[in-house]
C-alpha cells in the first residue's frame, strides 16, 4: 500500500521532489519505491521530463484502479478509527470559489477546535471537475449542483439565485429587475462553469444569444473586470457577499438559480471524518439560515 500512496503523491504534485518532501523520503528512496512497483507490474508507470513527472499511457489506464484500492484502504482505516472514536483522519473534498470564501473558513475553524488532528485535502475547481474527482476517487465528496449531476448521491444545502453584476453608474443599474434580453445587448463576461453552465442554459431557454466578450474561470476576476467597465456579468449571489468591488447587483428575469448540494458516491462508505464534516456543513447552513 505504501507504494500506491507514494505513486498517488507523485501524481498529485507532478514532481518526485515535492512528493518525497511530503512523504519524508529521499528522492532516491522514492525512486526505488516506484521502480519496485513497476518491476512487479511489468511496465513503467511514470515518465519524467523537465516539466515534471506524469503517468505513462499504461499508468493512466491503471491509475483509477490504484485510486480505488487507496480509497478502500483509507475507508478501512477510517472505520477502525470509527470503532475507536475519531482522533485523526483525512478529509478529501472538492469545492468552488464561493464556498471556499463564504463557508469553509468558519466551518473548518470550528471543526478543528473539536478535531484538531484531522487533515484536510481540498481541491478547488468547477462543478464538472468536482464530479469527475469524486468518480475517480481523487476526493471523497464535494460541492455539486443538483441541476448538473446524475451519477452521485446528493444532499441539498441551499438555493442560491444568480444576479446581474454591473459597473456603478451603468444605465441598467436604475432598474429593479433586469431581463436576460437587456443583458444580452451588453458585452457579457461569462463565468466558465464547466460542461453545464446554468447561465448559458438560461439564455438558450429564452432563445437569446448573448454577446459573450470574455469567459473566465474566476468569479473575482470577473467582478474586477465589471468594476473596470469592461462588461456585465451574471454570478451566483453567494459569491458577492464578501467583496469590496464597486459594482451593482440586481435580480434577473427570468430568475436563474442553483441548488448547492453535497455530492458523494455512497455516504455509507465515506470515512468517518468526512461524514462528521458533512454534518458540520449542514449544521452551519441551518444555523446561519443561508
Amino acid at each position: 500500500m505504501k507504494r500506491y500512496l507514494a505513486l498517488e503523491k507523485i501524481v498529485t504534485y507532478g514532481s518526485f521532489s515535492k512528493a518525497a518532501d511530503d512523504l519524508g523520503y529521499t528522492q532516491s528512496a522514492l525512486s526505488q519505491t516506484i521502480a519496485s512497483l513497476e518491476d512487479e507490474l511489468g511496465f513503467r508507470l511514470l515518465q519524467r521530463s523537465r516539466m515534471g513527472s506524469s503517468l505513462t499511457d499504461e499508468g493512466k489506464e491503471l491509475f483509477p484502479f490504484i485510486e480505488k484500492t487507496i480509497f478502500q484502504y483509507r475507508a478501512t482505516i477510517e472505520k477502525a478509527k470509527d470503532i475507536k472514536g475519531l482522533k485523526t483522519g483525512i478529509i478529501r473534498m472538492g469545492t468552488v470559489g464561493s464556498i471556499s470564501v463564504n463557508w469553509l473558513p468558519s466551518i473548518i475553524k470550528k471543526f478543528h477546535q473539536q478535531y484538531p488532528d484531522v487533515e484536510f485535502i481540498i481541491r478547488q475547481g468547477d462543478y464538472t471537475l468536482t464530479e469527475e474527482w469524486i468518480n475517480t476517487g481523487a476526493i471523497d465528496f464535494g460541492f455539486v449542483l443538483s441541476n448538473a449531476t446524475s451519477d452521485l448521491e446528493i444532499k441539498l444545502l441551499q438555493h442560491d439565485n444568480f444576479v446581474a453584476i454591473l459597473p456603478e453608474g451603468h444605465p441598467l443599474s436604475q432598474k429593479s429587475v433586469i431581463s436576460l434580453k437587456e443583458l444580452s445587448d451588453e458585452p457579457l463576461i461569462m463565468l466558465d462553469m464547466g460542461k453545464y453552465s446554468l447561465v448559458e442554459q438560461a439564455f438558450k431557454l429564452e432563445h437569446i444569444t448573448p454577446n459573450v466578450r470574455y469567459k473566465l474561470h474566476d468569479d473575482y476576476g470577473i467582478m474586477a473586470m465589471v468594476e473596470a467597465g469592461m462588461g456585465v456579468s451574471l454570478l451566483a449571489d453567494l459569491i458577492t457577499k464578501r467583496t469590496s468591488f464597486k459594482i451593482v447587483k440586481r435580480p434577473v428575469d427570468p430568475p436563474i438559480f442553483r441548488d448547492i448540494c453535497i455530492g458523494y458516491k455512497n455516504k455509507s462508505s465515506l470515512p468517518l471524518a468526512s461524514i462528521k464534516f458533512i454534518n458540520a456543513i449542514e449544521e452551519y447552513v441551518r444555523s446561519n439560515e443561508l
